[in-house]
């Protein structure tokens, strides 16, 4: 069937690799970040948490030619190409990973801030009497304590990266193989008036969706039960 042609496949390759390692790298980023977000209390960390919250309010077109500006020749991008031999981060598969990981940045770091916070200061205040360090306390008490939160916001990253467009249209315009990611497949067939094909593609992504947030209620219904 033409819908799922070796282009087509070679998408949903492209649009997987580029969700595993956006969540990858929202996880080693975001937990950090909430943990801090969630112990500190200046205004400083009250600034970087609305900064982080902009991508749930801002257009994903917007966002997406901000960045592209950043990792545009003129921006911090370019000179971090340079080092390569490159002379922009723009249009590349590493420029839609960085846009992937603003877009879902939100989505991952509020629900883990949100555990470390329930967590309270209690089980802190036994590891800080202790004398360890705050690294220390992080890995011992609010990674075990924040898991289920930690899993969660792991999926959702993920499955957002999946039907993520506009950012990464915006930032890695729509080459085959490199930057065109599965979801621009509705748009382009949806021009070319082929519905069939942009229904098997956005029936997929809707399917793909429901199992996601299905799994995630199940989840959330078992844990009640168990009083986690």
């Amino acid at each position: 069937m033409d819908a799922f042609s070796a282009e087509i496949w070679q998408s949903v390759a492209l649009t997987i690799e580029l969700a595993s390692v956006t969540t990858m790298i929202l996880l080693v980023v975001g937990a950090p970040l909430a943990w801090w977000l969630a112990r500190s209390k200046t205004v400083l960390s009250d600034a970087v948490a609305t900064i982080i919250a902009l991508p749930l309010v801002l257009p994903p077109t917007a966002l997406g030619f901000c960045v592209l500006v950043l990792l545009g020749p003129n921006g911090p991008g370019g000179l971090l190409a340079s080092f390569w031999g490159e002379h922009t981060l723009a249009f590349t598969f590493a420029g839609i990973v960085v846009g992937s990981v603003l877009s879902a940045l939100p989505l991952v770091v509020q629900p883990i801030r949100n555990a470390f916070v329930a967590i309270g200061d209690g089980p802190l205040e036994v590891v800080v009497s202790q004398r360890v360090s705050p690294l220390h306390a992080f890995i011992t008490i609010g990674l075990p304590l924040a898991r289920l939160e930690f899993f969660k916001a792991a999926v959702v990253g993920f499955a957002h990266t999946i039907g993520t467009f506009g950012v990464v249209m915006m930032i890695g315009g729509n080459i085959p193989g490199r930057t065109k990611v599965l979801s621009a497949y509705v748009i382009d067939y949806v021009q070319a008036s082929r519905w069939r094909e942009a229904s098997w593609v956005a029936g997929g992504m809707v399917m793909f969706a429901f199992a996601v947030i299905f799994t995630l209620t199940l989840i959330d219904k078992c844990c009640a039960r168990r009083g986690t």
